[in-house]
């Protein structure tokens, strides 16, 4: 997906779960087609097979496949067009798509919504959630946020970096191979991190 000078989405690839956002379920290579009913974006994230966007008044819509809850609409109803996330209408200022989860910073937080087998909605369950819930033990001054298949990565104000989720490669920097769920510490790199990326 892309989003246009003029503020709105068009996008290409596969459709099966509606994730191009036009109301249908047909695939696309080209041209790229429109997303309905959206305008005024400033960001767009792609998951697996969900995709959300972020507009310049802070709120956050979503569409394509649902079934972990990851459009954060409250249901595990897929959507062909974009549907409000329940709770983010206003403050969010950036957006990562997981591979069946979705994260936003709001306001030097975060809240994650979607599958969470592996932890990696930060909330210390392993319980899907179908409506944003806030991270954990999560400091303030959060000024980005990454998210891989399964876990997430918040770089702070200040350098450092927490992670938490699907570790089994030892993804979150702790030191082990064990999943969190809630935020760790990514050990080495001693708060000099001016950017990330999962």
């Amino acid at each position: 997906c892309a989003v246009t000078i003029t503020g709105n989405v068009t996008c290409w690839g596969d459709n099966h779960e509606g994730q191009l956002g036009n109301g249908t379920r047909e695939g696309r290579n080209t041209p790229p087609v429109d997303v309905v009913g959206i305008s005024g974006v400033s960001m767009i994230t792609a998951g697996l097979r969900h995709t959300c966007a972020l507009t310049t008044v802070g709120n956050v819509k979503c569409w394509g496949d649902n079934r972990d809850g990851q459009l954060g609409d409250g249901t595990a109803v897929g959507r062909t067009t974009p549907i409000d996330v329940i709770g983010l209408t206003n403050g969010v200022t950036a957006i990562a798509g997981g591979e069946r989860h979705t994260c936003a910073l709001i306001q030097g937080g975060v809240k994650c919504w979607g599958n969470n087998l592996d932890g990696q909605l930060g909330d210390g369950s392993i319980i899907e959630r179908v409506t944003p819930v806030d991270i954990a033990e999560l400091p303030n001054g959060v000024r980005a946020i990454t998210a891989g298949a399964s876990h997430n990565c918040a770089l702070i104000t200040g350098g450092s970096v927490k992670c938490w989720g699907n570790n089994n490669e030892g993804q979150l920097g702790d030191a082990t191979v064990i999943k969190k769920v809630t935020p760790v510490d990514a050990k080495l790199l001693m708060n000099t991190a001016t950017a990330i990326a999962a």
